[in-house]
């Protein structure tokens, strides 16, 4: 994104033209190219396990799935377009990809975290709907890859003032030159530009408060305020008031809240002290030559782009189905007695049966989908709508 690229420009101006900056050590370099590296591969393993797992297996191939398969693509790019370029660009303070790869590294950046988090809230409007209004038409397949769809074109518009601006420039210093790869506005560049950043005055010639609202903090109140809701419908349902079936459904559905409310905050606490650290030097430049400075921001951009490995893991630790399935792949190189493939296939096999349970009550067809009683017991419908996906 643009806030980086205006982070070391803030720092070549400070530093005039003399000695050519960030120029840390080599051990500094290592370190980071270490924790960059671990959690690229992680990304780039976990997100593209998750892609094959949910496509190379029809039980898993449910609406929510399709949902958690296009996070996977957008984590997935993110990482490899957007992350390992960047690291090179910030510990070096030069762009050696040219202007090509400057153009679409920007652009990709942006569209990857808008994808990301719009597909978070569309995943949220599927689950508040399957909650709390239970007896309203289900998202279908063809609904889900209009909203998928929806989600690409959206983010390709906001993302596209990157495409159309972003541009490479050559400083030179006594000891050398470097290139670096910014966004120029039709009014100058940062720190100048109003079209970049500017106040809160003319916010809505902004770019980066625009993209921070759009991506950040519209999203954010929306996703809190609907699993509140939802924590509160699915806390009123009482085992007085459903069968034992439908409690077990009920069960299922907290579970699958947890996990994507946990997602939700891994993504907030990734982002936020990004976010936040930009606000406060777009308005102090001067913390950006700080002598650690660089350092600062390194550590907030590695906990951003690490939010595209903790998904995977999440996934792993509490979905019992996705958990299997990473076992089956790990099993493949290495088995022991109690995770060997065939006693994993067999574990697939009871949650299948299981969705085969008496009183007509699937828990799970197909790998998540969870239907309601097709009899329609009175008893039961008045206060338990069962109608919900298990991971």
């Amino acid at each position: 994104m643009s806030e980086e690229n205006n982070l070391l420009i803030t720092l070549g101006n400070c530093m005039g033209l003399g000695k050519r900056p960030y120029s840390p050590p080599w051990w500094g370099q290592l370190a980071w190219f270490i924790l960059f590296a671990s959690m690229l591969l992680l990304a780039v393993i976990g997100n593209t396990l998750v892609i094959w797992i949910v496509l190379a297996h029809r039980r898993m191939r449910t609406v929510t799935n399709c949902f958690l398969v296009n996070l996977a693509v957008a984590d997935l790019l993110m990482a490899t377009l957007n992350g390992a370029p960047n690291f090179v660009f910030l510990v070096t303070a030069h762009w050696p990809f040219g202007s090509v790869t400057c153009t679409a590294s920007n652009f990709t950046a942006n569209l990857t975290v808008s994808a990301g988090v719009f597909t978070l809230v569309a995943i949220t409007v599927d689950r508040y709907v399957a909650i709390v209004k239970p007896l309203q038409h289900r998202l279908s397949r063809s609904m889900a890859r209009a909203a998928l769809f929806s989600v690409w074109f959206a983010s390709a518009l906001l993302a596209l003032p990157s495409l159309l601006y972003s541009d490479t420039y050559t400083k030179k210093y006594v000891n050398g030159e470097r290139e670096i790869c910014f966004i120029r506005w039709p009014d100058g560049s940062y720190p100048t530009s109003r079209t970049d950043y500017y106040n809160f005055v003319t916010f809505l010639c902004s770019y980066n408060l625009i993209f921070l609202a759009v991506t950040y903090v519209a999203p954010m109140s929306v996703m809190v305020w609907a699993y509140a809701r939802m924590s509160s419908a699915l806390r009123g349902r009482t085992i007085g008031e459903c069968t034992h079936h439908q409690m077990q459904v009920v069960r299922s559905k907290r579970k699958v809240v947890r996990m994507f409310v946990l997602v939700v905050m891994v993504f907030a606490l990734c982002w936020l002290p990004y976010h936040a650290y930009f606000v406060l030097v777009y308005h102090h430049q001067s913390l950006a030559s700080s002598p650690f400075a660089q350092h600062i921001y390194l550590a907030f951009y590695w906990l951003a782009m690490a939010n595209s490995m903790f998904n995977p893991l999440i996934y792993y630790w509490m979905s019992n189905k996705f958990r299997i399935y990473f076992k089956l792949v790990l099993c493949w190189g290495r088995s022991s007695k109690t995770s060997t493939p065939d006693n994993l296939k067999k574990q697939l096999e009871m949650n299948k049966s299981f969705s085969d349970m008496s009183n007509g009550t699937s828990i799970m067809t197909n790998g998540v989908e969870v239907k309601s009683n097709p009899r329609g017991d009175s008893d039961s419908g008045r206060h338990c709508h069962v109608c919900d996906d298990k991971l």
